[in-house]
């Protein structure tokens, strides 16, 4: 199976290590990434997190260590949104890029992305940053995010939602749980399975007829049928199936009212300066998720709309509307110079 393993080239990764038990296991590490400089008053921290199958490689290309680009390069380097911040991003606990996760323990625990906000919050100890200028994320890294705001009121500053939900829906859950049963039944089949699965509801219905339609290759089979293959064929050589379950099943978990007296409840308790923002075109995690959030923030200015063909996808595609989010919502008094 995929992954990052010991033994491979550590690429930019740099790890955080916390000895102490943490739920049923005995300790964890973290890998991690950072750009630029953290200034003197440890004001302008920026977390990014990632989705269910990225890692912390945010920026950057293809090099030892890493086998895909930075998957919101546009957003991290000179004169690009993040320019002039510290900014940070963890593989999640759970997953298969250096942190720990099932693929080193075979009886890894059942993990919560609250759990998961948990270990990070740890990493923000070890890392001196006591406020994070803002934290941004999509999709299941969008989980994160809200959590950490609601969780941590007085240590997120900003925020930026996309493509996210408060807690996961009745299909969400349901089209993950097809995707595990997959794997379940054949762990080596099994992602690609699930990964065909989940690109489908990626994007959008108008995209993938309007680029393939019913058009066949010379060996007679549809050429979308090839176009899953393909995006299958990448993930199983990079992934690891068991993190895919652990992380799948982790997002199905996710309710940020959980045990915080309901939704409304705990997006009641966010402080931070807020952008929640949705895909016009996303029919995973659609519009009325985000317009949720954006009802229950009180530091929200109602919802923004990504207009694009791509679905869920577009908050990793579409970085001129991405990135005008985040030049809105980082305030420039924070940056380094």
């Amino acid at each position: 199976m995929g992954g990052w393993r010991f033994g491979d080239p550590n690429g930019r990764r740099k790890w955080f290590s916390h000895a102490g038990t943490f739920g049923e296991l005995p300790g964890f590490q973290l890998a991690y990434e950072t750009w630029g400089t953290l200034n003197a008053e440890a004001s302008n921290a920026v977390l990014v997190l990632h989705a269910l199958t990225g890692d912390s490689h945010v920026a950057g290309g293809v090099e030892p260590g890493h086998p895909t680009p930075g998957w919101w390069d546009s957003l991290v380097g000179s004169g690009k949104p993040l320019d002039g911040f510290f900014v940070v991003a963890p593989n999640v606990l759970g997953g298969c890029q250096g942190s720990t996760g099932p693929w080193q323990y075979p009886d890894f625990p059942d993990l919560t992305i609250r759990d998961q906000v948990a270990a990070e919050v740890h990493l923000a100890d070890y890392l001196g940053i006591g406020r994070w200028a803002a934290v941004l994320g999509g999709s299941m890294g969008g989980m994160r995010a809200v959590e950490w705001a609601v969780g941590e009121p007085e240590r997120v500053d900003g925020l930026l939602l996309l493509a996210t939900a408060a807690a996961a829906s009745a299909e969400q859950i349901a089209l993950a749980s097809a995707q595990v049963h997959a794997i379940k039944a054949d762990p080596g089949e099994g992602l690609g399975i699930a990964r065909r699965i989940a690109h489908i509801s990626y994007r959008s219905e108008q995209e993938l007829q309007a680029r393939f339609g019913r058009e066949r290759q010379e060996d007679g089979r549809f050429e979308v049928e090839s176009y899953l293959d393909h995006h299958a064929a990448k993930l199983t050589r990079r992934f690891d199936a068991a993190s895919y379950v652990t992380l799948t099943e982790a997002m199905n978990s996710h309710d940020v009212g959980r045990g915080r007296g309901g939704i409304k409840a705990a997006l009641g308790r966010v402080t931070a300066r807020t952008i929640v923002a949705g895909v016009d075109s996303d029919r995973l995690y659609p519009l009325a998720q985000q317009e949720e959030l954006a009802a229950g923030i009180s530091g929200a200015d109602g919802l923004r709309v990504i207009e694009s063909p791509y679905g869920h996808d577009a908050f990793l595609i579409e970085s001129e509307q991405v990135g005008a989010l985040v030049t809105e919502l980082v305030p420039v008094r924070s940056r380094t110079r």
